[in-house]
């Protein structure tokens, strides 16, 4: 039985490793040789195998790594291995060319925050990181938690019922105001989430939201809202931080810019904007569809 992934992600609210390294097998040789065939491409005409070693998931990243190794044996071609955040960082760099370095890089993932000074490629002055969960993944969590359909993905779908709520109405607390850090954590606010939740008796197995009554998706969009709005916040305080070290150490910086699978939530974008306009930096986000894990941003940090 064939596995697809977004079935995978409605059963179980969220990525489960080992079905994930089961639909990643089943699919890897025909999502290759389509990018391949789409490309106008034979395999004989490659130069070399760019293919991402981590951070992730080792179960389906080693999907990818095997796979690109028989390519490589079998065309006698080099096999590049390329950092997964680093090619986010970078692949702004495709669609803004007047890019220069230094810029700072907020990354927001599923499974990463991180803040980099990035001073050229493979020259990278760490900030900030995630100490426990990174808010891609909170978003997941808490979009499972209120029955949203999950097949969309959680932040996107979160994102959309937040904007039928009121971002004021359920108050919950900034993570780590007292750390003067850089760092992001995310478990916290999940934590609150869960138990205004709880409070409320929200039962998402049961009522999934396109079955809530009026009132019911009211108070699930009021918790979205709430939730997206301080865990944005949490962002803008780390990143406008690290916006300040930035430029005592890098003063000619002109650029902040947003990657990662989070970059695509315009929320995100609005409120980041605002930082990057308070400190005098453009804000540069990737396209959406380049925000997201895709393999031209590990073919362009090859390439780099």
């Amino acid at each position: 039985m064939q596995i697809l992934i977004p079935d995978l992600l409605v059963q179980y609210g969220g990525v489960v490793p080992k079905m994930a390294e089961e639909a990643h097998a089943q699919v890897i040789d025909r999502v290759v040789e389509q990018a391949i065939q789409n490309a106008k491409l034979k395999p004989s005409d490659l130069t070399a195998v760019a293919v991402t070693i981590g951070p992730g998931l080792s179960l389906c990243l080693r999907i990818g790594v095997r796979k690109a190794r028989t390519i490589a044996g079998k065309y006698s071609l080099p096999m590049v291995g390329v950092h997964h955040m680093e090619a986010h960082a970078l692949v702004a760099r495709l669609t803004e060319k007047e890019l220069d370095f230094p810029f700072l890089t907020l990354l927001v993932s599923g499974g990463h925050n991180l803040l980099i000074l990035a001073q050229n490629v493979g020259q990278y002055i760490q900030l900030g990181t995630t100490i426990d969960d990174a808010i891609g993944e909170a978003y997941d969590k808490i979009a499972k938690w209120l029955g949203l359909d999950m097949r969309k993905g959680g932040g996107p779908a979160l994102e959309e019922l937040a904007q039928e709520g009121d971002q004021d109405s359920i108050m919950l607390s900034v993570p780590m105001q007292k750390y003067k850090d850089c760092n992001f954590s995310y478990a916290g606010l999940k934590t609150q989430v869960r138990r205004v939740i709880e409070f409320n008796n929200i039962n998402a197995i049961s009522v999934p939201i396109i079955s809530a009554s009026c009132e019911d998706r009211k108070l699930r969009a009021n918790i979205a809202a709430s939730f997206q709005r301080v865990a944005v916040l949490h962002l803008e305080h780390k990143c406008e931080r690290a916006v300040e070290w930035a430029q005592k150490m890098e003063p000619s910086i002109k650029t902040l810019v947003l990657s990662g699978g989070v970059a695509s939530n315009k929320y995100v974008r609005m409120q980041l904007d605002k930082i990057a306009k308070k400190h005098n930096l453009k804000l540069v986000c990737p396209p959406p569809n380049l925000c997201t894990d895709n393999g031209l941003s590990i073919f362009f940090s090859h390439d780099l």
